[in-house]
């Protein structure tokens, strides 16, 4: 004897008239079809919380979340440790000097650092001041090379400086300070890139996702990077004069979509909009 078809329980939401009683919706379900809908829909919110939190700026209200203010105290708390540290240096240098001035000793010349930390040392226990001192001889040397000192340096500034167009272009995505700091300018690949400013090289190397990467150190503690590049014409320590050659442009990055140049310009450790002072 067959055994009766088990029903399958279905129910129905109704949307009717409290007036009139008549049915204006209404959609029939079964239990596993109502399963289905509530996990989708909460899969669907889910991912509608996620992408307004990691797209939009509302991510910076998240406790813990480093904001433009934390970032830009960061690199002003790292530019005041460099200058600190350059200032305790100097002063080593100049007691070490002001020691071999009254022990009767030759203070040490700016034109022999190296020469002299690769001398023998006498058995007087000065070991310990030669080691300090080669310490000191590389980073007066590299103060030197990078031109760091700014005692001698007439600062104007940004608003009054007159930039060089790093590259003839259209500006794709504009700046921003949280989401973008910085612009991107679309150009054809192969065009020559440009220093907007007279300045040193402090940073010329290749990075995944940014391709080769340039980055120039000039007066009045402005830096320009350059990002996107096929190639890159100078090297680290390098001297560059405003409107020469730095780099060629390409989407040599692997992150990056399209031929345009990635343009960033801080000023006294914050990033500004390039589009205020150079026009493209």
């Amino acid at each position: 004897m067959e055994k009766p078809d088990k029903k399958v329980r279905s129910f129905r939401l109704l949307l009717q008239d409290s007036a009139t009683h008549g049915r204006l919706w209404s959609v029939r379900f079964t239990r596993t079809q109502f399963i289905w809908a509530a996990v989708s829909g909460g899969i669907l919110l889910l991912l509608l919380i996620f992408s307004i939190i990691a797209f939009t700026p509302l991510r910076t209200f998240i406790p813990g979340y480093p904001d433009a203010q934390t970032r830009r105290q960061a690199v002003q708390n790292a530019l005041r440790i460099d200058s600190l540290q350059t200032r305790i240096l100097q002063w080593e240098l100049y007691t070490e000097n002001l020691r071999r001035i009254v022990a009767g000793e030759d203070p040490i010349r700016m034109d022999g650092l190296i020469s002299a930390s690769e001398r023998d040392l006498s058995a007087d226990g000065s070991r310990f001041y030669a080691v300090r001192d080669s310490l000191l001889r590389a980073d007066v040397l590299q103060e030197e090379q990078f031109e760091i000192n700014t005692t001698v340096r007439r600062n104007l500034p940004i608003e009054a400086l007159s930039f060089f167009t790093p590259i003839k272009g259209v500006v794709s995505k504009g700046f921003d300070r949280t989401l973008h700091p910085w612009v991107d300018i679309t150009a054809p690949a192969g065009t020559m890139v440009m220093a907007v400013l007279d300045g040193t090289v402090v940073y010329s190397a290749w990075e995944e996702g940014s391709g080769y990467t340039l980055a120039i150190q000039h007066s009045g503690d402005i830096l320009s990077i350059y990002k996107n590049n096929q190639k890159i014409l100078r090297k680290t320590g390098d001297a560059v004069k405003a409107g020469t050659a730095v780099g060629v442009l390409a989407s040599s990055a692997s992150l990056t979509k399209g031929d345009h140049l990635h343009f960033e310009l801080w000023s006294d450790g914050q990033a500004v909009d390039p589009v205020q002072y150079i026009k493209f």
